[in-house]
């Protein structure tokens, strides 16, 4: 059996790493969640050590607690529904992984949520009108399109979404299809 391909890191590097994530997330949820080195970004808040357990409320807290802490993590990546961040990126996995688990109370605004993160062009518009701002140290139009790619790399799992509880999950995977051009 060959190694998975290589994939880039969302961290906006350039670097390559296995793409054995995927494969981990069949065996456990949010297996992967402890091998990202979450203090390397940064969310809207600094750092991005704080979304390993909000993911972890999501797919084990009750509805309450599990929405409360997706609001939470969608201001810290995805502030006003289309303000993304260093770790938006790095998230999205999780994110799919969530809503592939049909026992999430939240599913419907988690696949919300990667619709919001792939429609997001804050940093894209703002630099086209300020060019400077592509010259900062921090690239956010660089994290806004590994944002948006990591979503991407994820398209296929719409046709695998298992059927909701309701009308708003098979409504949110429509939505982000055709957000997705699927």
């Amino acid at each position: 059996m060959s190694s998975p391909a290589p994939r880039t890191n969302p961290s906006g590097t350039g670097r390559t790493e296995p793409a054995t994530a995927s494969l981990r997330a069949a065996a456990a949820p949010l297996a992967a969640v402890d091998e990202v080195p979450w203090h390397e970004f940064k969310d809207s808040t600094g750092s991005a050590e704080g979304i390993p357990l909000l993911l972890h409320i999501i797919a084990r807290g009750d509805e309450d607690r599990a929405r409360q802490a997706l609001g939470e993590l969608r201001t810290r990546i995805c502030q006003y529904g289309f303000v993304v961040e260093q770790a938006t990126a790095v998230t999205v996995p999780f994110l799919w992984e969530l809503a592939r688990q049909p026992r999430i109370a939240c599913r419907a605004q988690i696949i919300e949520l990667l619709g919001s993160i792939v429609a997001a062009r804050q940093w894209e518009e703002t630099a086209a009108v300020y060019p400077k701002l592509l010259n900062r140290r921090e690239n956010h139009v660089v994290w806004e399109r590994n944002a948006r790619e990591a979503v991407r790399s994820g398209r296929a799992l719409i046709r695998h979404l298992p059927p909701g509880d309701g009308p708003e999950v098979d409504r949110a995977a429509r939505e982000l299809a055709r957000a997705l051009g699927e």
